[in-house]
């Protein structure tokens, strides 16, 4: 395993690893959570438009938006530094980490959206255009499985929480 410090860190190379897999303990949970979101957004977006579970979808609404703000803000403040850092020792430019922070603000702003339409679904039991919101789920939940796909096969290897 490569050996980066994640975070400015005091001590030993025991105390490193420790922050590396308490690190990347943190990502997989991230990225399990994610994708067991996407997995209830994919559900929904198939239920459409005779099949809706009301109750899931408040629950969905109530979740989203808190859930990805938080696994945005632990990318942000720890492993997108660490990649930027690996990146700019490479002599590469910074262009994947540029595009994960404005996907990031692109997310955020498409979960709140989702989240409003969540929350009509919810409560009323049915949505003007199914095929809209359809394709609404179906293009967040796939750019979320595309973006832990990225950090699993690029951002991780490349500071060093996984091999490569």
């Amino acid at each position: 395993m490569k050996s980066i410090q994640i975070t400015a860190l005091a001590g030993d190379e025991a105390s490193r690893r420790r922050c590396q897999t308490s690190v990347l303990a943190i990502v997989e949970l991230a990225h399990a959570q994610m994708l067991r979101l996407c997995g209830l957004l994919e559900e929904v977006a198939d239920s459409l438009p005779a099949s809706i579970d009301r109750r899931k979808c408040m629950m969905i609404a109530c979740e989203l938006e808190p859930l990805v703000r938080g696994i945005h803000r632990f990318e942000e403040e720890t492993l997108l530094p660490a990649y930027e850092r690996v990146l700019e020792q490479r002599g590469r430019g910074r262009g994947s980490v540029e595009r994960l922070r404005a996907e990031h603000i692109e997310d955020e702003c498409f979960a709140g959206e989702l989240t409003e339409a969540l929350l009509v679904l919810g409560r009323d039991g049915s949505v003007d255009n199914p095929e809209a919101l359809g394709f609404m789920l179906r293009g967040f939940f796939e750019a979320q499985r595309r973006h832990v796909a990225f950090e699993r096969e690029h951002v991780l290897p490349e500071i060093g929480c996984v091999e490569a």
